[in-house]
C-alpha cells in the first residue's frame, strides 16, 4: 500500500496503448528525465488505461492526504508545469479531468482524501457517470507491472479463500448463482460450463483464455490485459482449482505485443510468488500458465477452431458434439472462457453472487465492457450495467454525435453483429434484446454512425471481412459470403438490378441457417438488418445511382456535389471560376439552380461538412462562391448575352402547355426545367410580386428585392409566362 498510498507525491501515467500512440512514452520519460535531473521527492508509476481514450494521455497525480486528480491531454511540453505545481503542493487545475477521493477496488477500499472542490469527482463526469467498475477495477490506477501494487488492492485473496476453503463445488454454485455469462458472444452461463468440466473424468485437463479479438474497433482485451494482467491470472488459478486443471493457456493475438509483454511479465511474478507452479500458495495445488501468440486468424475465435489452432493444425471449426469440455485440446476436457469471462471470477468470490447479481437484467447478470468508437463525441472503454439502453451509451456517456452530428445508427458486435438504427435507441442491451434485433453482444464493439455512412457500404465492409476471414470448410459460408460481396460490390458502383436485394436477403438467410460455425452463422448479421432497417439506401443504389452520404464513390461526383440538395456540380463551377471563365461559370450554376443568387445568400450549405478542405483548414465556403459567380452577371452588361444564350437551350417545341401554381422558388424552378425541356409554361401567382417566400418572407437587408426581379427576368426569358394576381379556384 506504501506505493499507492506513499508519504510522498505520486505521479501515474496511463501507458496502455492508446495512451502511448498520443504520446505517454514521451510523457513518461519527459517526467523520469525531470524528476531524476531535479532530484524531485516523487513516485513516478506506469499505469495502465482508465478508459477515457479520447482525452488520451491521462496522468494521474496525487498528494499525500489529498485526492487522486487525473489530469487530461498531458503533453511532453506539460511536464514541466505539472512538476512545479506539485512541488507547490498544488494541482494544476486546468488539465484536471476529474478527481477520485475514495475508490472500491471490490477486494480492497481506498481512501485517498478530500479536497479540490473546483474539481469535479470521477463519478460526476458525463462519460463515467453511468458506468460501474467491475472488470475494468483496477486499470488506470495500480501499475500492471508490479505485482505488489495488485496484491495492496486486494490481489489474489480470493484465490487464497478459495484455497484456504477447499470447496470447489461451491464456488461453481457461486458462479451459477451469480448468473455469470460469457462475455465472448454467446453469452452460455458461465457456472453451467464449469461443471460440465469439472465432472470430465481424465487425467489431464485444459483451461484456455480466449484473448483472441479480432473485432474491428474492437479492444476491451487488449486494454484488460494492459492494464490489469494479474487479475486474469487469478480468475484463471481459480478456475483452474475448481475444475482440477493442471495448465491454462492464454492464447492473445500477436497484435497486440504490449498485452503479450506484461502478460508474460505478470506470469513470471506470480511463479516467483508462489501463485503458479507445482505447490500454489503451499496448499499441494499444481497449476501453471502459459501464453501462445495467434496469427491473427478472426475464425480461431471460435472455440474449435481455437483449439485446432493450438494443436499445430489450420483453424477450422470442428462439429460439436463432442464439445470442448468432453473432448478438447489434444483430446482431454478443456475449458475456454473469454478474458472478461475470467475478471469476473475474483470480484464474485469476494463480494458473492447475491452482489454480482443486483447489476444488470433479470437474464444477463452483471456489467460489460464496451469499446465505444466512430462518430461520437467521447470515445473509449465504457463498462455499463447489462441492460443498460443503448441511448445512455451514445448520448449521455458519448455526448451525442462527434462535432454535434446527429447519430444515424449503431453496430453492435463487431463483423457477427448488426446495425441498429436511431429510433430504436431505446433497445436495452443485453443478450436477448440484441438477438431478437438480428445483432449480438458479441465482445463489445460499439460503432457509432452518421450521415456520412452509407449503410449499403457498411454491409459490403463487414461482408467483405467474414469473406476474407472465412476458414473455407463449409459451402454455405464460403460460397454465400463470396456471392454476397459481388452483389454488394454491384450496389456500390450502380450496377445491382431491382431482383439483386431480393437475392441478397435470401442469400444471407441461407448463409446464417446452414453454416458450420459461429463465424458463418452471424456473418449476414450486418448484410440483413441494414437490409431491414435502411432499405432505401439500398434501393437509392439501385434506382437513383446515387450514394447520399457520398462513400460510393462511383456513384457520387464529390462530397459536396453529394450533399448538396440541388446536387449541383460544384467541381465544375469551381474549376471553370479558377480559370477565369466567369461566363461558362455561370452558366454551370444557373443550369443546376435557376435562382443562384437567392440560395447564395439563404442556403444552410450542408456541403461544408463534408468538404475535404476542412481536414487542412476550414471549409471552402460554396454558398459564397456561387453567389459571387450570380451577382457579378447579374449586376454586369453580359447578363442579356447569357440569359439568350441560356434560353436558346431549350430543346424543340413539345406544343404542350403546363400550368404551374405559385411562383415561389419550388414553382419558378420547375417552370425553367419545363421550358428547358420545350414546354410552354404559364405560372399562377396570387402575389402581386413573383418569388413567393424568397420575396415576402425573407427580410430586404438579407435578399434584395432587386436580386429577385434579377432571377425572375432569367426565367421569363426562357418563354415562361408569370401571371400574378390570380388565384386559382377564384380567378380562374
Amino acid at each position: 500500500m506504501a506505493k499507492l498510498l506513499p508519504p510522498r507525491p505520486r505521479i501515474g501515467v496511463g501507458m496502455g496503448t492508446c495512451g502511448a500512440g498520443n504520446g505517454a512514452e514521451g510523457v513518461y520519460h519527459g517526467f523520469a528525465e525531470a524528476i531524476g535531473q531535479q532530484g524531485c521527492d516523487m513516485r513516478l508509476a506506469p499505469v495502465g488505461c482508465f478508459g477515457f481514450c479520447a482525452q488520451e494521455p491521462l496522468v494521474n497525480v496525487r498528494l499525500p492526504g489529498q485526492p487522486l486528480v487525473i489530469l487530461r491531454q498531458v503533453a511532453t511540453s506539460d511536464v514541466a508545469g505539472i512538476l512545479d505545481a506539485v512541488r507547490e503542493n498544488r494541482i494544476p487545475e486546468k488539465l484536471a479531468l476529474c478527481k477520485i477521493e475514495e475508490w472500491d477496488h471490490l477486494t480492497a477500499h481506498i481512501q485517498y482524501g478530500a479536497g479540490y472542490p473546483k474539481i469535479p469527482l470521477w463519478n460526476e463526469v458525463p462519460f463515467f457517470k453511468p458506468q460501474k467498475k467491475i472488470v475494468l477495477r483496477n486499470c488506470g490506477l495500480i501499475s500492471p507491472d508490479d505485482i505488489e501494487e495488485y496484491i495492496a488492492v486486494g490481489g489474489y485473496q480470493s484465490l487464497y479463500k478459495v484455497l484456504i476453503d477447499a470447496n470447489p463445488e461451491l464456488v461453481i454454485e457461486q458462479i451459477k448463482a451469480s448468473k455469470l455469462r460469457g462475455r465472448g458472444g454467446a453469452g452460455f452461463l458461465t457456472g453451467i460450463k464449469w461443471e460440465f468440466m469439472r465432472r470430465a473424468a481424465a487425467g489431464q485437463k485444459f483451461l484456455i483464455c480466449n484473448a483472441d479479438e479480432g473485432d474491428p474497433g474492437a479492444y476491451m482485451n487488449r486494454n484488460e490485459i494492459e492494464s490489469d494482467p494479474h487479475a486474469l491470472l487469478e480468475g484463471m488459478i481459480i478456475g483452474g482449482y475448481v475444475m482440477e486443471a493442471t495448465e491454462g493457456i492464454v492464447y492473445v493475438r500477436a497484435e497486440y505485443p504490449l498485452a503479450v509483454h506484461r502478460l508474460n511479465r505478470a506470469i513470471e511474478q506470480a511463479r516467483q510468488s508462489g501463485l503458479l507452479g507445482d505447490n500454489v500458495m503451499g496448499r499441494g495445488f499444481r497449476f501453471d500458465i502459459r501464453l501462445v501468440e495467434g496469427a491473427g486468424a478472426f475464425v480461431c475465435g471460435e472455440e474449435t477452431a481455437l483449439i485446432a489452432s493450438l494443436e499445430g493444425f489450420a483453424g477450422r471449426p470442428r462439429p460439436r458434439p463432442p464439445f470442448p469440455a468432453q473432448k478438447g485440446l489434444y483430446g482431454q476436457p478443456t475449458n475456454i472462457n473469454n478474458v472478461e469471462t475470467w475478471y469476473n471470477i475474483a470480484p464474485i468470490v469476494s463480494k458473492g453472487p447475491a452482489w454480482f447479481s443486483e447489476t444488470g437484467s433479470a437474464k444477463s447478470a452483471g456489467t460489460k465492457v464496451f469499446s465505444l468508437v466512430g462518430k461520437v463525441a467521447n470515445t473509449g472503454l465504457v463498462e455499463m450495467p447489462l441492460g443498460t439502453p443503448l441511448k445512455t451509451f451514445i448520448y449521455d456517456v458519448g455526448e451525442g454525435g462527434s462535432d454535434g452530428r446527429p447519430v444515424k445508427a449503431v453496430q453492435t458486435g463487431g463483423p457477427s453483429g448488426g446495425c441498429i438504427p436511431q429510433e430504436m435507441f431505446d433497445t436495452p442491451v443485453d443478450y436477448e434484446t440484441l438477438a431478437q434485433l438480428g445483432s449480438i453482444m458479441g465482445s463489445g464493439g460499439i460503432v457509432v454512425m452518421d450521415e456520412d455512412n452509407c449503410m449499403v457500404d457498411v454491409a459490403r465492409y463487414f461482408i467483405e471481412f467474414t469473406h476474407s476471414e472465412s476458414c473455407g470448410k463449409c459451402i454455405p459460408c464460403r460460397v454465400g459470403l463470396d456471392q454476397s460481396l459481388r452483389l454488394l460490390n454491384a450496389f456500390t458502383r450502380g450496377k445491382a438490378g431491382e431482383t439483386a436485394l431480393e437475392q441478397l436477403d435470401e442469400m444471407g438467410r441461407m448463409i446464417r441457417d446452414m453454416s458450420l460455425c459461429g463465424l458463418g452463422q452471424s456473418a449476414p448479421n450486418p448484410l440483413l438488418t441494414t437490409i431491414r432497417h435502411f432499405r432505401h439506401e439500398f434501393e437509392d443504389h439501385i434506382r437513383a445511382k446515387r450514394c447520399r452520404a457520398g462513400v460510393c464513390e462511383d456513384l457520387a461526383l464529390s462530397p459536396c456535389e453529394n450533399s448538396c440538395p440541388l446536387h449541383m456540380n460544384v467541381p465544375r463551377y469551381l474549376q471553370l471560376l479558377q480559370e477565369g471563365r466567369l461566363e461558362e461559370a455561370f452558366e454551370a450554376v444557373v443550369l443546376d439552380n435557376p435562382l443562384p443568387a437567392s440560395t447564395g445568400r439563404v442556403c444552410q450549405h450542408p456541403c461544408d461538412h463534408r468538404c475535404r478542405r476542412r481536414s487542412l483548414d476550414s471549409a471552402v465556403n460554396m454558398r459564397d462562391v456561387h453567389r459571387h459567380i450570380a451577382d457579378a452577371i447579374f449586376e454586369s452588361d453580359r447578363f442579356d448575352a447569357l440569359a439568350d444564350r441560356i434560353a436558346a437551350r431549350r430543346l424543340p417545341s413539345t406544343d404542350r402547355k403546363v400550368a404551374v401554381v405559385g411562383a415561389g422558388p419550388t414553382g419558378l424552378a420547375a417552370a425553367f426545367y419545363l421550358a428547358l425541356l420545350g414546354h410552354q409554361v404559364t405560372v399562377y401567382e396570387s402575389n402581386a410580386e413573383p418569388g413567393g417566400m424568397l420575396r415576402y418572407a425573407i427580410p430586404e437587408y438579407r435578399l434584395p428585392t432587386s436580386v429577385i426581379r434579377r432571377e425572375v427576368e432569367l426565367i421569363r426569358r426562357m418563354g415562361v409566362e408569370i401571371q400574378c394576381g390570380v388565384t386559382i379556384g377564384t380567378d380562374i
